[in-house]
């Protein structure tokens, strides 16, 4: 201001004044002008300086303390007040009802100029290197299945993140995005939270008393038979185990026995095995299933699991019931918030084949993203057991035989050196399970399967006394599982051993009797046998020891050669398979076989393996290696790859 008027008075008194004599009187003026101007100008300068130095000192902040803020973890959650009265007023409602109308300007004009916010809207004040985080996470919500799946892949792909960027993830992802990523091969761990702490046990009680009680609330009525008797079973032992355990007696029978403290796991353990069998029975039904979750069922195996690390059956039957739990889809959120998904996404990574292979039957059962199928007890898929882009366009189903299994059944054959030598990284010198180190890379392609059911060769070792299994119970049992699991939906290859071939046979003819099976005959491209007794075995004319002499099971009675049901299934499937023209090939043992330690028996001889359709091929082996292939370039496994690749041609071509 004092500038302005000081101008104004030079300004009145050079347009009043007469003439200056001299010029020096304009310049002196001008001169002032500019002293007073840039006094002023640098006055204020400094004074601006000085105040942006002190704005900038006292914002100054502490770097190391923001990064180890950043580093942190956070749950974000949406704040609710709890006052009532806020929520009530005119002021509240006013503000509600203007970001309505601000978002929905804000949406419309983003889809009109197909902007970024095309989305709700919202806000985030982060970071940039954090972009790449919160975008993926909104991704993983989208209503684009499409999108949802590219964001769970990239996510899966991330392993340059910062530790705390992977727990974001893991805090705020939804529950269809957590099964994704265990379920993704590339997936890091740090994805998945710890399961939450588990409740403390009720004061003097333990697992097994527990466990007895989670049994004992579950229905007891209308029960099929074999589930009864593991039931009745597991609880009159535990009552025996608790009652031991405080009077320091372990009864077998009615007959007390002494045992040392030291000695007392032994029994829980025991108690414990035969509790999960039941288990393992009654998740079968569903509404059972419901009682388990609702008496705290999961957070009880949850903590088994953890005790029994070092157990192999302790954890696959606990496996098992879990993948059963998993079949009943209003169950996957309360599953997922156990934390289970955090131990199923490390268990599949695991290097032994059975603990990977239960855990990936249990998320592809909670993944509805990709997974159609549905998985029941019994069956389990070698490969892919990861999310894949590779497309699927055949399966190979492999069924075991008397005493088999879903995965020893078909590893490498044995040799003189160490098994425990032999686990390990390095497949291509041996492997536990051929069809998924072996032919999963020769045939990416294929979709593998391997079937399991119990089996004995005598009553007096069957698991559940009062089960009386013929082949063609078991054939429809097979085959409805196998149905649930999308078999038919493509073409299919099925590979058998010993019995499994009867199975095989049976399923076919039954399959050919309904409607809803027609699929699988029409896509069935090809048949292997291992040793298979078509004409029966001489296994059942023996006694295996003493404890086999009495009380052959059924099983084996059906595998004689005098059985009315064997030579009727062979007359049936001989003139089926060369209706539909089924590819075949036969594998036969020409080397004889130690059954127990004192019987040596020719199990399958030639004759016996020949279907009467196909190439029948002998193999100097006996009836157990018949199915595992010495090395990966030995004949065995070598022809068997070439019928496979043969018999799908046209469909992996396509």
């Amino acid at each position: 201001m004092s500038l302005a008027a000081y101008c104004v008075i030079c300004c009145r008194r050079m347009g009043t004044s007469t003439p200056p004599p001299k010029s020096s009187t304009y310049w002196r003026d001008i001169r002032n002008i500019i002293k007073f101007t840039g006094s002023l100008i640098l006055g204020g300068s400094l004074f601006i300086t000085y105040e942006v130095l002190a704005l900038k000192k006292s914002l100054t902040l502490d770097t190391q303390v923001v990064e180890r803020e950043k580093m942190k973890s956070y749950i974000y959650v949406h704040t609710v007040s709890l006052d009532k009265t806020e929520n009530h007023g005119i002021t509240y409602q006013a503000r509600k009802e203007l970001h309505k109308a601000v978002r929905k300007v804000l949406a419309t004009s983003a889809r009109i100029l197909r902007g970024p916010f095309s989305d709700t809207f919202s806000t985030v004040d982060i970071e940039d290197h954090d972009c790449t985080v919160w975008l993926l996470l909104r991704k993983s919500r989208s209503d684009d299945r499409a999108a949802r799946l590219q964001a769970v892949q990239e996510m899966s792909e991330a392993h340059h993140w910062h530790d705390y960027q992977y727990r974001i993830i893991a805090q705020a992802c939804d529950m269809r995005t957590l099964t994704g990523l265990a379920r993704s091969k590339e997936s890091d761990l740090r994805f998945f939270l710890r399961p939450p702490p588990l409740p403390s046990l009720k004061e003097d009680s333990s697992t097994e008393e527990e466990l007895r009680h989670l049994l004992a609330s579950l229905p007891q009525t209308d029960l099929d038979e074999c589930i009864q008797c593991f039931t009745a079973l597991a609880l009159s032992e535990s009552s025996q185990s608790l009652a031991a355990q405080k009077g320091g007696l372990w009864c077998f029978g009615g007959n007390g026995l002494p045992y040392a403290e030291s000695f007392g796991e032994v029994p829980s353990a025991t108690v414990e095995m035969f509790c999960l069998e039941a288990l393992v029975k009654h998740s079968e039904i569903p509404t059972h299933c419901d009682k388990i979750e609702a008496n705290g069922g999961l957070q009880l195996l949850q903590r088994l699991y953890q005790l029994h690390k070092d157990c192999p059956k302790v954890q696959r039957d606990i496996m098992r019931i879990l993948g059963n739990m998993a079949l009943n889809e209003h169950l996957h959120s309360t599953i997922v918030r156990s934390g289970w998904v955090s131990i199923l996404a490390e268990a599949i990574k695991s290097q032994h084949i059975m603990e990977a292979s239960h855990a990936a039957r249990t998320l592809a059962n909670l993944d509805r993203e990709t997974v159609p199928d549905k998985y029941q007890d019994g069956v389990y898929v070698l490969h892919p057991q990861y999310r894949t882009s590779q497309p699927i366009k055949a399966d190979v189903l492999f069924i075991h035989g008397l005493m088999g299994a879903a995965f020893k059944t078909w590893r490498q054959q044995d040799n003189d050196q160490d098994l425990t030598e032999k686990v390990s990284e390095d497949e291509t010198k041996y492997t536990t399970c051929w069809p998924k180190s072996w032919l999963a890379r020769d045939c990416p392609a294929l979709r593998i399967i391997s079937v399991e059911y119990d089996t004995s060769l005598s009553d007096w070792r069957a698991r559940c006394p009062t089960e009386r299994k013929s082949i063609a119970f078991r054939s429809n049992e097979l085959l409805r599982k196998l149905r649930a699991a999308g078999v038919g939906d493509r073409p299919v290859i099925w590979v058998s051993h010993s019995m499994g071939g009867l199975l095989v046979k049976k399923m076919l003819l039954e399959a050919s009797k309904k409607p809803e099976m027609s699929t699988i005959i029409n896509n069935t491209r090809g048949i292997i046998f291992y040793s298979v007794p078509h004409h029966g075995s001489h296994l059942a004319e023996y006694s295996v020891n003493i404890r086999y002499l009495l009380f052959p099971s059924l099983e084996v009675k059906e595998l004689s050669k005098d059985s009315p049901a064997l030579k009727t299934l062979q007359d049936d499937f001989l003139e089926f398979a060369k209706d539909k023209n089924f590819q075949v090939l036969s594998f036969v043992e020409t080397l004889p076989t130690y059954i127990g330690s004192m019987i040596k028996l020719h199990v399958v001889p030639l004759e016996s393996a020949d279907l009467g359709l196909g190439d029948l091929i002998p193999v100097d082996v006996n009836h157990l290696n018949i199915c595992k292939p010495k090395k990966k370039d030995a004949f065995l496994y070598q022809r068997t790859l070439q019928f496979i690749r043969d018999a799908l041609a046209k469909d992996l071509e396509n």
